[in-house]
């Protein structure tokens, strides 16, 4: 496929892509800043272009990884996954992992801590079902024990204990342990700390002077 450059056009459809033309005839498209670095004349080797070839399926992977990012922090396992789904192959998947982890966009770490904080403002879970949406982020157990280290699921469960309980507050105390029990044992709170929750929110509810039976 060596040849000179007779032409570098921007695509309509994809002004972000350019095809290049050896010998007046189309040969490859590639990203605008790899094309960039291309002039009408320039004669490539069949080297060249491979190398060319490479450096923008590193491109559209990275691009790819950076969408992927821009939702919420992945953990590496997440983007290997998703790398693999767009075809990437296992040599350009290593590089974009290793630029993104250089570029601190990959911590598994900070990953974790993220996950543990954003479950604990939003949507509280026990120490065991936390510690498993973890593994299935395809984190490592030491990772996962870090991020779950300052953990307090005695005050976690208390929390969610508590916002629920005010909706339940019209019921008799037998009916309002039983359903707001299950509701946290629903969430991966074992049974000795939701006991221990739903005593503290009956007893604060009352002493708040809810309207329980």
């Amino acid at each position: 496929m060596a040849g000179t450059i007779t032409s570098l056009k921007a695509q309509k459809r994809n002004p972000e892509r350019v095809n290049v033309y050896l010998g007046g005839r189309y040969a490859f498209s590639l990203a605008a800043i790899e094309a960039a670095r291309l002039r009408r004349g320039q004669v490539l080797s069949d080297e060249d272009i491979e190398g060319l070839k490479e450096r923008d399926s590193f491109e559209k992977a990275h691009d790819h990884a950076l969408r992927f990012l821009s939702y919420r922090p992945r953990s590496e396992a997440e983007m290997r996954r998703y790398l693999q789904s767009k075809a990437v192959s296992p040599t350009i998947e290593e590089e974009v992992i290793e630029h993104l982890t250089r570029a601190k966009l990959l911590d598994d770490l900070a990953f974790a801590r993220y996950w543990v904080e954003n479950r604990e403002s939003f949507k509280p879970r026990g120490l065991r079902m936390l510690r498993y949406e973890l593994y299935q982020k395809g984190l490592s157990e030491d990772t996962i024990a870090q991020a779950l280290a300052d953990l307090n699921e005695e005050e976690s469960a208390y929390q969610v204990a508590l916002q629920r309980g005010r909706k339940l507050a019209h019921l008799d105390q037998v009916s309002f342990r039983k359903k707001l029990g299950a509701y946290l044992l629903r969430r991966g709170f074992p049974h000795e700390v939701v006991n221990l929750a739903v005593e503290r929110t009956w007893q604060e509810l009352r002493a708040e002077g809810e309207n329980i039976l």
